[in-house]
């Protein structure tokens, strides 16, 4: 678990800093689907999972 979580934040460091640099290059595009197959492992997943579905639910029922 110790070695995932590290990888993790290598992972959202890396695509931090790949946000900011402006461009999005198929290397970027990588570490982003990296990062999300690790999130999805990681037991903070069901919690980014509900935060998704209450924020979709949020906007869905936003009448313009």
């Amino acid at each position: 678990m110790a070695v995932s979580i590290s990888v993790v934040l290598l992972l959202v460091i890396l695509a931090v800093v790949f946000m900011r640099s402006g461009g999005l290059r198929f290397s970027h595009a990588l570490v982003c689907v990296l990062l999300g197959f690790l999130l999805a492992s990681t037991s903070i997943a069901p919690t980014i999972s509900h935060g998704l579905f209450a924020t979709t639910q949020l906007v869905g029922g936003v009448r313009p």
